[in-house]
C-alpha cells in the first residue's frame, strides 16, 4: 500500500524509533506519554517521532483490526490463482481486479505453481460461490485456481517483527 506521503525521503530509523515502534504497533490508542516512558524520551520527541514516520510512509496506516465472524462473515478462504499469460498487463489487470473485490482481504503476488495467493472473506460457501465465478471463473486469463477454507485461525496478525 503506497500513500503519496511514502515518496517522501525517510531518514534511517535509529533504535528509539524502532523502540517507538514495537510500543506503538500493538496498540496505536495508546497515549505518547506511556511510550516516552517506555522508551525514554518525552512525550514530545515521541510524538514527532511519530509524525515524521507518518509522512515518510513507515507507518503506512492505523486502522482497527475487527473480528470478521462477529461482523457476519465467518469463512475465511486462502486461495492459489494461476494465470494463463503471466505478462505484466495481465499482471496489473488482476491486480487491479482483485482490489476491486472487498472480500479479497489480502492479495499475493507469489513464485512457485502459484502466481498469486488471495485470502477472501464471506459469509457463507454460498457467497465465495458467488466470488468465485465473478472473480476467477468468468476470468479468461485464470488458468485455475485452487481454494483451502481454514478452519481454524491459528494465528493472525500485523505486527512487524522489529529488531533493535
Amino acid at each position: 500500500m503506497s500513500t503519496p506521503s511514502a515518496a517522501k525521503a525517510s531518514a534511517p530509523l535509529d533504535k528509539l524509533d524502532l523502540k517507538i515502534l514495537r510500543q506503538y504497533q500493538d496498540d496505536t490508542r495508546q497515549p505518547a506519554e506511556r511510550i516516552a516512558t517506555a522508551v525514554g524520551l518525552s512525550t514530545a520527541a515521541v510524538q514527532r517521532r511519530l509524525r515524521r514516520m507518518r509522512e515518510t510512509g513507515v507507518i503506512e496506516a492505523e486502522v482497527a483490526k475487527i473480528a470478521p465472524a462477529k461482523v457476519g462473515v465467518p469463512i475465511t478462504c486462502i486461495v492459489g490463482v494461476e494465470l494463463v499469460r503471466e505478462t505484466a498487463n495481465g499482471l496489473q489487470r488482476f491486480i487491479a481486479k482483485m482490489a476491486r473485490f472487498k472480500q479479497v482481504q489480502q492479495c499475493y503476488y507469489v513464485t512457485g505453481r502459484m502466481d498469486f495467493m488471495l485470502v477472501v472473506l464471506a459469509r457463507d460457501m454460498q457467497a465465495y460461490d458467488q466470488f468465485m465465478r465473478k472473480a476467477l471463473l468468468d476470468d479468461p486469463n485464470v488458468r485455475s485456481y485452487e481454494t483451502h477454507v481454514v478452519l481454524t485461525s491459528a494465528k493472525t496478525g500485523t505486527s512487524v517483527p522489529v529488531e533493535l
